[in-house]
């Protein structure tokens, strides 16, 4: 009976590889944090000229790095799935504050405000 239980252990821990699959154009977490700095620059932009399509502006950024929209979402899903977004935002926040030393102060704030509202719900718990 102890040999029966072991094998189901066994196939259990065999079988539990992965919960998602890699993709198989797989965007790397430095192009992705790229992309991701520059959609929210894109953002931004949104505001001063509102009549801007942000979905052109988004496909544009896609092409300019040679990246198909299927594999730029399956990849974020990934990451997501993964919990590897946190690192590769940071990165991108990093990039930012490389192109614009000004945006250094503000991304700081706002990650304060966003912790500080966080917290209260941890604490809960």
């Amino acid at each position: 009976m102890k040999k029966f239980i072991g094998f189901f252990i066994f196939l259990f821990v065999l079988s539990c590889t992965e919960y998602v699959d890699k993709p198989k154009n797989l965007v790397s977490k430095s192009t992705m944090a790229e992309i991701i700095a520059e959609m929210a620059i894109n953002d931004q932009i949104m505001f001063l000229y509102p009549g801007k399509s942000l979905e052109s502006e988004t496909r544009f950024i896609l092409k300019s790095h040679n990246i198909k929209t299927a594999d730029f979402v399956e990849s974020y899903k990934y990451y997501v799935i993964k919990q590897e977004m946190r690192g590769i935002v940071e990165d991108a926040q990093e990039i930012l504050k490389d192109k614009d030393p000004k945006a250094a102060e503000k991304i700081e704030k706002e990650s304060e405000q966003i912790i500080n509202k966080e917290l209260p719900t941890l604490e809960r718990r």
